[in-house]
This record gives C-alpha cells, sequence and structure tokens, in this order.
C-alpha cells in the first residue's frame, strides 16, 4: 500500500501531459477557442490545438495547471494561464477578466476520486504555484444555479466562495470572481502530504474506450469539483 500511495503527486499540466487528461478533456478546445461557444465542454473539440495553445503558454509564462496522478491513473486537473491567453473569456456574459490576471479556466475530478476532498488540495496547490510565480491576482467565471457539471467548463460559484474568491462583475449565471494572492503569501501547508493522506481508492478504473464527457462527469455540482 506504502508504493501506491507514494505514487500519488502533482504534476505540471504542460502539452506533454496533455494525454493525462480524462476522457475528452484533452481535445476540448472551449477556452482556446475565440469564437462564442455554448458554456459546455466539449463544444469544440480540438486536440492539436489544444496543445499547441499549452506549448505557447508554456514558451511565454509556464506550465498551465496541475494534473494529480495516482501510479500514472489521472484523478484530476485544474487549467489556468494568463487572462489575456485565454480567448473564449471574452466572451462571458459579465465581461472579459482583468488583463494582468492569472484566469481558472476548468477544473475537473474523474468520478471516482469526488467527495474526497481532492478538488479542495488540488485547487490549493495551483494557488501554491501562483502564489510561487509572483503572480497577485487570479480570476475565475463561476457558474451559479442548478447546473450541469458533467459538461460545464466553468467552476461552480459555491466552491470559489469557500476556497476566498469574492465577485468582482456580478452576473446572475456566470460572475467574475476574483481572489488576492497576497493574502497566501506565507502558505506553510504541506499539500503534497494532504494529498497522500486523502483517503482515495489506490486504483482508479482505466479509462472505457473512447468515453463521452458525460459517463466520466456523470454526478452534480458539488461532486464534479471533489469535496
Amino acid at each position: 500500500m506504502a508504493d501506491a500511495v507514494m505514487a500519488r503527486r502533482f504534476r505540471p499540466l504542460d502539452a506533454d501531459a496533455s494525454g493525462l487528461l480524462p476522457g475528452g478533456c484533452a481535445s476540448c478546445a472551449f477556452w482556446e477557442t475565440a469564437a462564442h461557444l455554448p458554456r459546455e465542454c466539449g463544444a469544440v473539440c480540438d486536440a492539436d490545438r489544444v496543445r499547441a495553445w499549452m506549448r505557447s503558454v508554456e514558451e511565454s509564462w509556464g506550465s498551465c495547471g496541475r494534473v494529480v496522478v495516482d501510479d500514472g491513473v489521472p484523478l484530476g486537473f485544474v487549467k489556468y494561464a494568463p487572462a489575456g491567453a485565454v480567448p473564449q473569456a471574452h466572451n462571458m456574459p459579465s465581461g472579459p477578466p482583468e488583463p494582468t490576471a492569472v484566469l481558472i479556466c476548468c477544473m475537473h475530478i474523474v468520478p471516482e476520486a469526488r467527495q474526497r476532498g481532492l478538488g479542495k488540495v488540488l485547487f490549493q496547490a495551483a494557488l501554491r504555484d501562483l502564489v510561487q510565480r509572483g503572480e497577485r491576482v487570479v480570476q475565475a467565471y463561476g457558474v451559479a444555479g442548478r447546473v450541469d457539471y458533467a459538461t460545464s467548463p466553468l467552476v461552480g460559484v459555491d466552491f470559489l466562495v469557500r476556497m476566498g474568491f469574492v465577485p468582482v462583475r456580478p452576473h446572475p449565471e456566470v460572475p467574475l470572481m476574483q481572489l488576492e494572492l497576497k493574502s497566501l503569501a506565507t502558505w506553510t501547508e504541506n499539500l503534497e502530504a494532504a494529498l497522500e493522506a486523502l483517503r482515495i481508492p489506490l486504483k482508479v478504473p482505466e479509462r472505457a474506450p473512447a468515453p463521452t464527457l458525460r459517463q466520466l462527469f456523470d454526478t452534480g455540482a458539488e461532486g464534479a469539483h471533489g469535496e
């Protein structure tokens, strides 16, 4: 058991790791697309575009997120980038993000690992990464109300509020939320130890051939963010 637990880790999300993303997430180009799209995962699928976008972000800024893997199997991921590098953000009904902010694009946890605290620890790892890079402000478009998180590319408002975000551009459906990272400048929590301590099944089932997003993300709002 000890060897399997030690295999659970965070790793940067970059073009080389894009294949680790579960299901259709590796090819979902929602945030990387400039044209106005319905707010659904998989509204546009283009794995080459996603990898090219990741390479561009990595070359100019660094890796664009964090992935949790357990013995090589992905448990979840969070994707983020400088706001100016996220084309779809300019189509959000609450208005564009601040140009100098980092934008949290999306986060997903596989069904077998939900409701175990992984979403919180993964999100904290993302914030720690941004603090260490010297970023000051992080923003995210939250989704409010009764939403099918199985196919939503946005993070839930309630989850963002619990992580310390506040609305800066209110909207009844898609408010723009913000967190000032200076409050996290003295973060000392050992997130790797917290990750290892989570009671998550050590062996997550392998992905089925050509699964759909709905098959992978088929639970409610809270479960989709792994709380």
